[in-house]
């Protein structure tokens, strides 16, 4: 199971004011960049009202990122992560709620990333556990395989729960224990130590369309549920194209073909 919630996306006009900087090439730009109180702006200084105003929903600027750009952008992207650089300028917020198996293997990527988490250490007593904190969706009920004795895995994380209460209510003081007293460490490592991964945490976390491009390509087939559901959100990002098509270098492609692209991306003759 993977929880995704208040997303946003942020940093165009910069990526592409960076972008056109090596060339000098602003006036070039054909973006379009509009706050909420009807005022529009380009990279370039023009600016007026925008009649449209009305149409948008959300704090903050929106971003119409004009044909012109989008092209430098593909162009860009396509001839490699020395090129592309604006992409590490977009960058994505995101709350994420998902089991603690899937963020062991998310923690793989530390470069453009930055994660505040809610805290099992310090929380992890704070309410009762329930089936809804654990992702459960895959786990065999009874009658799965008949005659053996643990078949029935749902049971197993009922058990797992209920134990899991019962060290919470002594530790909280709601059990009264006759060597062990409220608040008293050993229940808690009870908790720490018996807490399965499938328990769901949510972290509030900071990428950018270069870090989801590296994610997009090495898990959009992967075995994980999560990695799907996280995969297709990626596909419904602004401008995804960017994201998650693969750049010349990944296509086989002869070597003069990517130098002539890498020598139009130089000249930048829009």
């Amino acid at each position: 199971m993977l929880k995704i919630e208040n997303i946003e996306v942020l940093g165009w006009e910069a990526a592409i004011r960076g972008m056109r900087n090596p060339m000098n090439s602003w006036e070039k730009s054909d973006s379009v960049f509009v706050c909420n109180n009807g005022d529009w702006h380009t990279i370039s200084g023009d600016s007026g009202p925008f009649h449209e105003v009305d149409e948008f929903s959300t704090d903050g600027e929106q971003a119409y990122i004009g044909s012109g750009d989008l092209d430098l952008m593909t162009r860009l992207r396509n001839a490699g992560t020395d090129h592309r650089k604006f992409m590490r300028m977009i960058a994505v917020y995101v709350d994420l709620t998902g089991p603690l198996y899937w963020w062991k293997e998310f923690d793989t990527y530390k470069v453009g990333t930055v994660a505040n988490s809610c805290s099992t250490m310090h929380k992890i007593h704070s309410k009762p556990f329930t089936r809804d904190d654990f992702s459960h969706e895959h786990l065999l009920g009874e009658g799965c395989i008949p005659d053996h004795a643990y078949q029935n895995s749902r049971d197993v994380l009922d058990l797992t729960i209920e134990s899991l209460n019962f060290w919470r209510g002594i530790f909280v003081g709601e059990i009264t224990g006759e060597s062990i007293e409220k608040g008293d460490k050993r229940a808690w490592w009870q908790m720490i130590q018996l807490l399965p991964s499938s328990y769901n945490q949510r972290r509030t976390v900071m990428l950018n369309y270069e870090v989801l491009a590296n994610i997009y390509k090495s898990r959009r087939n992967h075995k994980l549920d999560e990695w799907h559901t996280f995969c297709d959100w990626i596909e419904s990002l602004p401008y995804s194209e960017l994201i998650t098509r693969p750049s010349i270098k990944d296509i086989p492609i002869s070597h003069e073909i990517m130098e002539d692209a890498k020598r139009r991306v130089r000249e930048e003759n829009l």
